[in-house]
């Protein structure tokens, strides 16, 4: 049976990353590895994790990389829209992380290479099961017509909601002390980069690994 492996919020955290893709096995020519986004910000090692994540498709098969509001928030600034609101936001550690590594090895700021991986994030994705997402959904709106910035931003009214969204949602974006579990809804940002863990939810198991 094909397993989903599926992780909230990394933040920049690189050493919870490796360790927590070292506690889990994945078969990676028949099992789906998700990301659900905010790869970035906050924490201080942004460049690595998204270096970490570039390689690990070349490993393996199944991989969803999604899109979190601070993927999106970088995109924005690096257009010159929103600066202020990116660097209050964490973006700051971010910048530093790249500085750091462009200036010893004379590079651009973010590598085209990290720049066509941010292009290439998705909003959702959708198994027979389950429905992923950053943020989450509104209530009474098809899959296909929900509006971007709910994929990327909601929060109070997708969290709060017990609506049957018809498959269950998983989420990261809102920070939990520990996974959400309720009968519409999983959620796995485990505040990683606030000192607390980083998560992985293993489907249809309902496993948790956590670092």
């Amino acid at each position: 049976m094909e397993k989903i492996f599926a992780i909230g919020d990394i933040h920049g955290c690189f050493d919870k990353l490796c360790a927590l893709m070292d506690k889990i096995k994945i078969d990676p020519s028949n099992d789906t590895l998700l990301f659900l986004g905010d790869y970035i910000d906050r924490g201080p090692d942004s460049f690595d994790v998204v270096e970490y994540l570039i390689d690990l498709k070349k490993h393996f098969q199944k991989t969803v990389f999604l899109k979190g509001n601070h993927e999106e928030m970088l995109e924005k600034y690096l257009s010159g829209e929103d600066r202020p609101i990116y660097l209050k936001n964490g973006g700051q550690p971010t910048l530093g992380s790249y500085m750091k590594k462009s200036q010893t090895a004379g590079l651009p700021l973010i590598p085209q290479e990290h720049l066509d991986f941010f292009e290439s994030l998705l909003l959702y994705y959708e198994s027979d099961n389950y429905i992923f997402v950053h943020a989450g959904l509104r209530e009474n709106i098809p899959l296909g017509m929900q509006d971007p910035a709910d994929f990327l931003w909601i929060r109070k009214d997708f969290v709060n909601s017990d609506f049957d969204f018809g498959k269950i949602v998983v989420f990261g974006h809102t920070p939990y002390a520990e996974p959400l579990v309720e009968p519409n809804k999983i959620g796995i940002d485990t505040g990683a980069v606030y000192g607390n863990k980083l998560t992985c939810v293993e489907l249809p198991a309902f496993l948790f690994y956590n670092v």
